[in-house]
């Protein structure tokens, strides 16, 4: 059975108010990273908070964490998350001396638009959450040329069908970045950010979605993994479905929503857990980079 990868995505634009246990600051940061690898994850994916004035800059102070991570798990698969606000070269500004530090080998690539927001009180989208994300398709060949670039492999996030076809239209056109790691989010109905009524966006965390992107991946040997935002990928039965198609699965506090207020270790643990029911062994750090083909360093 190939070995089920697992990304701990772990702060995302959560607060401390939402859950006590996301980590915010560089300390925080490492010490959850760490917790969550040793739990069973190979991927760990970090926001940063921004730094007002003269502060560190984005670059750095994604690496005042990662330099505490990589010396203690020299192995581990670390990656940011995209800038706000601006050109893409704006943006991604932070991916070069990222990059360059050799410390990052998994880069970003968001194929798409899409309406980032939760549903109001009165049951429409667009509650305390309303934020348009938008990648123009030459913004997405500015994400991908800074992978092929600095030989990163792209972590994909496909938030609506659309997405994906975009996806594919690389891959025919043989240009998609070498380690390329596709990931399906589902939108779920749970509090997220404040909305009433979960998130407005993404196909339902079911069987007949799943099959949906599954068909459209049919011929396409790429590796995926699901992720539920606004939910939870294994309370929701999907986590389970992913495992026993061959896929993989990113939990993690950036996603997360429901009653509980888990830590990010906590929902490792479950998925690798459920891997074992499943009967698929969990991928250490260096086999994920095996499974996924990432380039190497240097």
């Amino acid at each position: 059975m190939t070995p089920t990868i697992i990304e701990a995505a772990i702060n995302g634009v959560t607060t401390k108010d939402r859950n006590p246990h996301v980590p915010r600051e560089p300390a925080e940061i490492f010490e959850d990273a760490l917790r969550c690898l040793s739990a069973g994850a190979a991927i760990v994916h970090n926001h940063i908070d921004q730094v007002a004035g003269d502060g560190p800059t984005a670059a750095e102070r994604y690496l005042e964490a990662w330099r505490v991570i990589l010396r203690q798990r020299p192995d581990a698969i670390v990656y940011p998350t995209v800038g706000i606000g601006g050109s893409a070269e704006v943006r991604f500004a932070h991916v070069p001396p990222l990059a360059d530090s050799g410390l990052m080998r998994m880069g970003l690539l968001d194929p798409g638009s899409v309406n980032l927001g939760s549903v109001g009180d009165d049951g429409l989208p667009g509650g305390s959450f309303d934020f348009v994300y938008a990648n123009t398709f030459a913004d997405i060949r500015h994400a991908a040329d800074l992978c092929e670039r600095y030989r990163l492999g792209p972590s994909i996030a496909v938030f609506e069908p659309g997405f994906l076809r975009t996806v594919i239209a690389y891959l025919r056109a043989g240009r998609l970045p070498a380690g390329a790691f596709v990931k399906l989010y589902f939108g779920g109905d749970h509090d997220y950010l404040g909305g009433g009524a979960g998130v407005s966006f993404g196909l339902p965390p079911t069987r007949i979605a799943l099959d949906a992107y599954l068909s459209m991946l049919e011929g396409w040997s790429i590796p995926w993994a699901v992720a539920v935002i606004g939910g939870c990928v294994v309370e929701s039965g999907l986590a389970r479905l992913a495992l026993e198609r061959g896929g993989h699965v990113r939990v993690g506090l950036e996603d997360f929503a429901g009653a509980r207020t888990p830590r990010n270790e906590e929902l490792v643990r479950e998925v690798v857990a459920l891997a074992a029911e499943v009967g698929r062994p969990v991928a250490t750090c260096s086999g994920t980079a095996r499974l996924l083909g990432l380039p190497r360093r240097g």
